[in-house]
């Protein structure tokens, strides 16, 4: 068997980077995901230190680190109880969309885009980083706070929203016809509803399939399972991420608990990854030119997320520091608004690196703002922390 020495010494090389990174992260008491940001943009294509043998493996890496950030979020919770916390709010995506699409439409309409390209620009502003947040959370320490389950809430909102809106929009963008789009968004959403109600009616049958004595079999069958369920979500054109959630969301009990201890490896491995692919993906060569108007976007639209967060947490009867939480958590964009840009193509030249701009302005931000914002000592009005 071939061995790639180009391709094993700058995958060492990267782990060396992200090792000391994060270490300092730590003692700085701060979420590595922004250094790791960084260093996806000092390694990428057109960057002064570029590692091409190793862009394959970190494109899939990355895949898999999104996927299991959001099965070991899954994890954490339980169908049942999520399940009704969906449905109380429903009202939060309308606000969401409201808040979070219109300032990226009006750009698009200002820079001169065409229909798709104002669309495009809208989805990259409404759709919040799952991968991210759910990282930071974690870092944070913050899966058992009063407002978590409000920001999971909208992730997992958005995700369905993302569902209807990218058939439509991939159709939109090669030139198809409005039956095309309204079959993808019935296909897609009708996948994910099914999804979701098989596991709220089914769910506990995953749990006694996967279930092992054997650390490593345990771990080899949630994953599996894992890997074919995202599979399937994003062959619907629905979200990996929201089949890897839903798989952890089945999972309870002992299960879970193991789960959670021998996924926890893999994740961290993979989760660095994911960040430096998000990285990566930036020219930083394009950044200048579109740092004006993505700065503008990122403040307004980070602004329109803090209000959008504290809204749903105020649903669960959240108190004013644990809304601003909320917010702050969902500020960070990242692979979906990536994926929008890489549907639409290369007809709009202002587009890709624009949003890639504004992705790593809020990729970079978010966590920051986020850990910092606990920090603050609000007075409370009256409601539950």
């Amino acid at each position: 068997m071939h061995v790639s020495v180009a391709l094993l010494l700058e995958l060492g090389l990267i782990l060396v980077v992200l090792g000391t990174l994060g270490t300092l992260a730590r003692r700085l008491t701060l979420s590595p995901i922004p250094l790791y940001l960084l260093a996806g943009l000092a390694l990428g294509e057109g960057s002064f230190l570029p590692l091409p043998a190793a862009g394959e493996f970190i494109r899939a890496a990355a895949t898999i680190g999104l996927v299991l950030l959001l099965l070991a979020l899954g994890l954490e919770f339980s169908i049942a109880e999520f399940a009704a916390g969906l449905r109380r709010h429903v009202p939060s995506a309308g606000v969401d969309l409201a808040l979070n699409a219109p300032p990226g439409a009006v750009v698009g309409l200002l820079l001169g885009l065409d229909t798709v390209g104002v669309l495009a620009l809208a989805g990259a502003t409404f759709i919040s980083s799952s991968g991210i947040v759910a990282r930071v959370l974690t870092d944070l320490r913050r899966l058992g706070n009063r407002e978590t389950p409000a920001v999971l809430s909208v992730l997992v909102l958005e995700d369905f929203a993302m569902a209807a809106f990218l058939p439509v929009l991939a159709v939109l963008a090669s030139g198809g016809t409005w039956w095309q789009a309204v079959a993808g968004v019935l296909v897609a959403v009708g996948a994910v509803l099914a999804a979701f109600a098989a596991s709220y009616r089914w769910g506990h049958h995953i749990g006694r399939i996967v279930s092992h004595p054997d650390a490593e079999l345990l771990m080899l069958r949630i994953l599996g399972i894992t890997l074919v369920v995202a599979a399937l979500a994003e062959y619907v054109h629905a979200s990996a991420a929201v089949g890897a959630f839903l798989v952890g969301l089945t999972l309870t009990g002992e299960t879970a608990e193991r789960g959670r201890a021998v996924i926890a490896p893999l994740r961290d491995l993979f989760a660095a990854v994911f960040f430096v692919a998000i990285g990566v993906s930036v020219d930083p060569a394009a950044l200048p030119p579109v740092l004006p108007a993505a700065l503008a976007l990122a403040v307004v639209t980070g602004f329109t997320k803090v209000l959008t967060g504290g809204y749903a947490a105020s649903l669960d009867g959240v108190g004013r520091r644990g809304r601003l939480r909320a917010g702050t958590a969902l500020i960070a964009r990242g692979e979906f608004s990536i994926v929008i840009v890489g549907l639409v193509g290369v007809g709009h030249p202002v587009l890709a690196p624009l949003v890639a701009a504004y992705v790593f302005l809020l990729a970079v931000a978010g966590p920051f703002i986020t850990r910092f914002i606990g920090l603050t000592r609000l007075r409370p009005a009256g409601a539950v922390r």
